[in-house]
C-alpha cells in the first residue's frame, strides 16, 4: 500500500486536491469527491508507470505547490472616464 500526501483547497466552487509526491491533481464538488477523483487517477497513473518505461514523475517542487497554494484574484473590470 502507497502512502500519499494531498493538500486540498477550494477554487472557484469547487475542492481541487493536489498529491505532493506525483502533482497528480483530483477535482470535485466537495473535499471527499476531489479527494476520490484523485485516487482515481493516482491509481490510473501508477498502472500505466508500472507498463511504461517513459512514463516521469517526480514530487511536487516548492515553487509548484507555492502556486498551488497561490489565493485566486478577483479581477474587476470597470470603465474609465
Amino acid at each position: 500500500m502507497n502512502f500519499y500526501t494531498v493538500v486540498l483547497r477550494q477554487s472557484s466552487g469547487y475542492w481541487v486536491g493536489l498529491c505532493l509526491e506525483n502533482g497528480i491533481v483530483g477535482q470535485g464538488d466537495t473535499q471527499e469527491n476531489a479527494v476520490n477523483k484523485l485516487k482515481d487517477a493516482i491509481a490510473s497513473f501508477e498502472d500505466v508507470y508500472e507498463s511504461e518505461d517513459n512514463i516521469y514523475k517526480s514530487p511536487m517542487s516548492i515553487d509548484e505547490l507555492h502556486e498551488f497554494l497561490l489565493v485566486e484574484e478577483k479581477k474587476t473590470f470597470g470603465l474609465t472616464d
